[in-house]
């Protein structure tokens, strides 16, 4: 306003907000609103989004529950804590978003809740992958003849001067250690960030030097590569081992979670942050980027839910042993590769 008591025209960042005034209380704060307000604010089309939003979530709830207990009747001992742990992802990613959908105060404990998840389900599909082999035994006698490509993403896939490692013991412990490090490391900090939010010292949009979340992320996702590299690692050796257990769909689904989980949700947040998106009464620019990313992915979680529920349902067989395999379901040998 200025002195006449005339409205400026909105300049940069607030370009996309011309609908609303400048002056106006939530379009200048940062904070998320009360649930209640929220819901104080629904009109017709808010209730039938929301409702259908949150039937989805519910449905992809109830379908990996019925595939627990299908896992339990039907899977090898061995795999049973495995499976449903990677196929609980999409689920308990989409449940999270719902929850911070209906509770915009707390979407920063949601997608934390999340991220840990995602980060278990690594670890965990690499030894699943090692366990569709029969185990580390079973690997080990299988795999020893060949060697591990370690010249892939996302980590060093440029680096093709790389040396190929012979597969020992020590070099799967390594890979399970590079995994596992991942899902622990990222919980603790996950704790460590509770910790200083409670105390006021973290706070996502402060992107400065000295601000604790841009250390805390930064480390969190050199974190992310190193553990993302040896299951690709892993994947790249046994991939056509275990084509006949439809181990490249489910591997692409594992990255597209990865992609939607992770970079997609980074990208809207940023947009959100810098004003692009514009400020929606009673959300502000930066918390309707926050909502518009979970309800994305409450809607990409119930197809990956079904998606994932028809790869890992199926007759769990043992491979056929390597002088009996034809070429289709021989390990990769990288030795004699270009």
């Amino acid at each position: 306003m200025d002195g006449k008591g005339t409205e400026k025209a909105p300049t940069g960042a607030n370009m996309s907000n011309r609908s609303f005034p400048i002056s106006d209380p939530i379009c200048q704060t940062e904070d998320a609103p009360f649930a209640m307000d929220v819901i104080r604010r629904f009109g017709v089309f808010d209730y039938i989004l929301y409702g259908i939003l949150t039937f989805m979530a519910t449905v992809s709830l109830l379908v990996f529950l019925e595939e627990c207990i299908y896992i339990y009747r039907k899977v090898p001992a061995n795999k049973k804590s495995l499976i449903i742990w990677v196929n609980g992802a999409a689920p308990a990613i989409g449940t999270m978003s719902c929850l911070g959908m209906w509770f915009p105060r707390a979407t920063l404990f949601t997608d934390m809740f999340s991220g840990c998840y995602f980060a278990i389900v690594v670890f965990k599909f690499l030894i699943l992958m090692v366990e569709e082999l029969g185990g580390d035994e079973a690997f080990l006698k299988r795999a020893g003849k060949y060697k591990l490509k370690i010249s892939t993403g996302p980590c060093c896939c440029c680096c093709c001067c790389l040396p190929e490692v012979a597969i020992t013991r020590r070099s799967l412990f390594l890979l399970k250690l590079g995994s596992i490090q991942f899902a622990v490391l990222k919980t603790a900090f996950t704790i460590f960030s509770i910790v200083l939010y409670t105390n006021d010292n973290y706070h996502v949009k402060d992107v400065s030097a000295t601000g604790d979340a841009i250390w805390i992320n930064c480390f969190v996702g050199v974190l992310t590569i190193t553990g993302l590299w040896p299951v690709g690692i892993t994947f790249i050796h046994l991939k056509n081992t275990l084509r006949t257990i439809k181990i490249v769909p489910k591997y692409a689904m594992y990255q597209l979670l990865l992609i939607l989980t992770q970079l997609q949700t980074a990208i809207i947040n940023i947009l959100g942050m810098n004003g692009i998106i514009a400020c929606s009464p009673p959300f502000p620019s930066s918390i309707r980027g926050y909502m518009m990313s979970q309800q994305l992915l409450i809607m990409e979680m119930f197809i990956m839910t079904m998606v994932t529920r028809l790869l890992y349902r199926r007759q769990y067989d043992p491979l056929p042993e390597e002088q009996d395999a034809n070429e289709n379901t021989r390990m990769t040998d990288l030795t004699q590769s270009p």
